[in-house]
């Protein structure tokens, strides 16, 4: 058994229930544009980066002028409308004091940018215990491409596989695999398991895993034989996410 030195955090959805909220206000700026595309399509597009998620549905380049004011009335609405009534999943905090009481390097790795991440962070309940934050600010691709994954990687000086990813959407699970980095998915973000079928263990939130955390790999070590480059692709990854 390998032991496990860092944790790369996702947050929406992992430890804030705000999946919803964050498609729901993705509706809202797109439907100002002009732009009617069904929450369900949003829904299952939210794990990914602005980037990503505009051009999955509307071929949108972010980067466009058009693109930006979308972002930012996203942005703007999320926090106006929605984050303001949203609030840590069971557990968060736990989890999170129960890594760093085990000695291990904890990184919060996620799509979103640096000044939405500071809200998500304070309505998480965990802003106070991550030091290292890897954002979209900080890299050209987002999930699921590997970026944040490897940045995170370098800035906490460890290996892939002396790290495990901990996410709730299969974009989260590829950007972790083609990493080279082991991941556990909750199912607090609303994924199936087959979904969510690349992951070495499944929990249904941060608190299952706290109550569990004595039989995870961060107490036992892990196992080579689960590392990514053994394992089966998700579902989700041989649609080409």
């Amino acid at each position: 058994m390998a032991r496990v030195r860092a944790v790369l955090l996702d947050i929406d959805g992992t430890l804030i229930d705000s999946n919803d909220a964050h498609a729901h206000a993705w509706l809202d700026a797109l439907r100002g544009h002009g732009k009617n595309v069904p929450f369900d399509v949003l829904r299952s597009k939210i794990g990914m980066g602005s980037d990503k998620l505009l051009q999955a549905v509307c071929g949108i380049d972010a980067d466009s002028l058009e693109g930006q004011s979308i972002v930012d009335r996203r942005m703007a609405l999320f926090r106006a409308h929605y984050l303001p009534e949203l609030g840590p999943l069971p557990g968060a905090r736990a989890l999170v004091d129960r890594l760093k009481s085990r000695g291990l390097l904890v990184a919060a790795v996620t799509s979103a940018n640096g000044g939405e991440l500071a809200d998500l962070l304070r309505e998480a309940a965990v802003a106070d215990l991550l030091e290292l934050k890897v954002t979209s600010d900080d890299a050209d691709r987002s999930k699921p491409d590997p970026d944040l994954v490897e940045i995170a990687l370098d800035r906490l000086g460890v290996d892939a596989n002396e790290a495990v990813m901990i996410g709730d959407t299969p974009y989260d699970i590829a950007a972790a695999r083609r990493a080279g980095v082991a991941c556990i998915a909750f199912r607090s973000g609303g994924w199936s398991d087959a979904d969510l079928g690349g992951a070495i263990a499944l929990y249904d939130q941060p608190a299952d895993l706290v109550a569990h955390f004595q039989e995870s790999v961060f107490v036992t070590g892990l196992d080579e034989s689960v590392r990514p480059g053994s394992m089966k692709p998700s579902r989700a990854a041989m649609r080409g996410i």
